[in-house]
């Protein structure tokens, strides 16, 4: 299959070349002059058009520039890799762009054999995207909220980079998979991942653990994770319950770029990429002494904030049905199990969500997932239907009313909301008025009513 490239240059000669050469080379190419096209092309491709392997884009713009195009990119298309090329020497803009996500910028006029070099490494390298992507997805790192949109760019920019991350968050919101998801998003992609969780050992352990013992220092010789993780990203969960003795030893690794044993004459360059991650206020512990301040602001060089499940509601369907599609599951939950769903506090966040798709997938294996289909505390959660309320109080004009009339009235344009929340499917629609499906086909079927006087 043909890769598909977006080619954007206000210099139509250009593009017309390029769109050429690259049809020579296989390559499915599309040419646009502005970023408003630019835009165009991209917001197709990411509603379900065929899409771009890369893009290649000039720096100036008759609209705008670039590093617009990077942004847009990077958002609709994380997966898509951009390179930018300039005919100016524009330093603080080609860093920017860089900074934003571009792989690489080349300064015109770029040979048209480096050009095809840099676009196909670009796709080669882009290929572990997808891995990294999916690793976000699994820690819930999708959907529309304005919380988990930033926190999903926040990730997407600081991942090709070797800065550490301090990810924050409740327990159950996805810390080591987002961590996982910036190592694989990262050029460590195809190097080790280390984990481990600072609270599962004491002060002794982990010492050892972290950073391993020379021969004769204890019965035998051991490496230690930061060594293990060497070319890698070592991910320190709950780093907040790292004791301080270990602490100082990590600044000292952080700061000097070596790591030296118990027992070991000497230390040995290490090059490691820190993830931490923390369910406690760091911030309060340093003021209470308990962390130190110093390693606490090399870890913070970017706070990746995961946000609870009870503050991002309107991604709560959207992560339902990933969630039950990523076991293979063509089945839906029905309207009033959503509903149900969105009202939970979710106290457990999204590996309660996950913990829960599962249980029920076992459950029941065949069918719609329905509000019976649930645990009590969360049906109970679902409270009566919007369409069975009823006025508290109402008022009868002095000319009466027909009441038969009303009555009709008010049945179809319940029946009409019960569909329209149902996109027309019946059964959902019966099952929320509480109707036999039969019943609500004959009701269907019947002559519109005609207003008095007709």
């Amino acid at each position: 299959m043909k890769k598909r490239l977006l080619i954007v240059d206000d210099e139509e000669a250009l593009v017309e070349a390029l769109v050429r050469h690259f049809e020579r080379r296989g390559y499915e190419p599309e040419g646009v002059f502005t970023v408003g096209q630019a835009t165009q092309a991209i917001e197709a491709a990411a509603a379900g058009a065929k899409r771009f392997a890369a893009v290649l884009s000039d720096l100036q713009l008759p609209d705008g520039d670039g590093r617009d195009v990077v942004k847009l990119v990077r958002k609709r298309l994380p997966d898509c890799p951009v390179v930018i090329m300039t005919g100016s020497r524009w330093v603080a803009g080609s860093v920017e762009a860089v900074r934003l996500g571009a792989v690489t910028v080349l300064e015109k006029p770029v040979a048209l054999e480096t050009l095809t070099a840099e676009i196909r490494q670009a796709i080669e390298s882009s290929a572990g995207l997808d891995d990294g992507l999916h690793a976000a997805s699994d820690a819930g790192i999708i959907g529309v909220s304005p919380k988990i949109r930033a926190a999903l760019d926040v990730l997407l920019l600081a991942a090709p980079t070797d800065v550490t991350v301090l990810i924050e968050g409740e327990t159950g919101t996805g810390k080591e998979l987002a961590a996982q998801a910036v190592h694989k998003l990262s050029r460590r992609a195809r190097s080790e991942f280390v984990a481990v969780n600072c609270a599962a050992w004491s002060e002794t352990s982990l010492d050892s653990e972290l950073f391993g013992h020379a021969k004769g220092a204890r019965d035998s010789a051991r490496q230690g994770l930061l060594r293990k993780a060497h070319g890698g990203t070592l991910f320190l969960d709950e780093i907040g319950e790292m004791p301080l003795a270990p602490q100082a030893r990590l600044l000292r690794v952080l700061q000097e770029g070596e790591v030296r044993s118990e027992g070991a004459a000497k230390g040995r360059p290490i090059d490691v990429r820190v993830v931490a991650a923390t369910s406690r206020n760091l911030g309060q512990q340093v003021e209470e002494g308990s962390f130190r301040g110093d390693l606490y602001y090399r870890l913070n060089v970017v706070p990746l904030v995961l946000p609870p499940l009870r503050e991002r509601r309107e991604d709560i369907a959207l992560l339902a049905q990933h969630f039950l599609a990523s076991r293979n599951q063509s089945r839906k939950f029905t309207t009033a199990a959503l509903a149900a769903l969105e009202r939970h506090r979710w106290p457990g966040n999204v590996r309660e969500m996950e913990n829960l798709i599962q249980r029920l997938v076992v459950l029941k294996p065949e069918g719609e997932l329905d509000l019976a289909d649930l645990p009590q505390e969360i049906a109970a959660a679902a409270g009566p239907s919007p369409l069975t309320a009823v006025p508290a109080a109402v008022s009868l004009p002095p000319e009466g009313v027909d009441l038969k009339a009303v009555l009709g009235d008010l049945e179809d344009r319940l029946i009409n909301a019960a569909l329209e929340r149902t996109h027309g499917n019946k059964n959902q629609a019966a099952r929320i008025l509480g109707l036999n499906r039969t019943t609500l086909v004959e009701k269907l079927r019947r002559p519109a009513r005609k207003p008095d006087g007709d």
